[in-house]
């Protein structure tokens, strides 16, 4: 049996976006992209935009799974609500598509993925690469979203391999 996940890097302007099957006890690298929404749009328009183009990338691929970024609070809040939006047009289009939506913190992610929770967007890229085997990651955005998948595909085999050492 294969489980196909979908890592989101939700944004307000650039969503980013990476799929990964688990087949075998192996990830498998699927695709990745960006949703570059209209910057010219207003906010509204461009949730109904992000939201558009999420359903179908969720039609396309039929993740089992939806991983998202959970939301950090910077500098600046205007800025963290844009993004929460974001998360909710996420966790909606995915709720319709049938997807469990789990999240992460982004230090656990980096962590996760390099060993190092401080680790450079540059470092989790170039893990990405080696262990997907692919030669490029174009944009930053599909690379956090795939960062995010890979780390819930660990978590998973983790916690199924605790199950099992449970129930013995």
């Amino acid at each position: 049996m294969s489980l196909t996940i979908l890592g989101v890097d939700p944004g307000s302007r650039i969503t980013g976006f990476g799929v990964v099957r688990i087949s075998n006890g192996k990830i498998e690298h699927i695709n990745h992209g960006v949703i570059v929404m209209d910057t010219d749009s207003d906010f509204p328009s461009r949730m109904t935009e992000l939201g558009s183009a999420f359903r179908e990338v969720m039609e396309k691929y039929r993740p089992h799974e939806v991983v998202i970024e959970k939301i950090f609070l910077g500098k600046n809040a205007d800025s963290a609500f844009k993004l929460g939006h974001a998360r909710g047009v996420v966790m909606y289009e995915a709720g319709l598509g049938k997807a469990t939506v789990a999240e992460y913190a982004t230090r656990s992610v980096k962590k996760g993925i390099t060993g190092n929770g401080g680790s450079t967007k540059e470092d989790v890229q170039a893990v990405l690469k080696a262990m997907l085997n692919i030669k490029a990651i174009n944009r930053i955005d599909a690379s956090d979203a795939l960062a995010m998948a890979c780390y819930h595909a660990f978590e998973m085999k983790k916690k199924a391999v605790l199950q099992r050492a449970v129930s013995l």
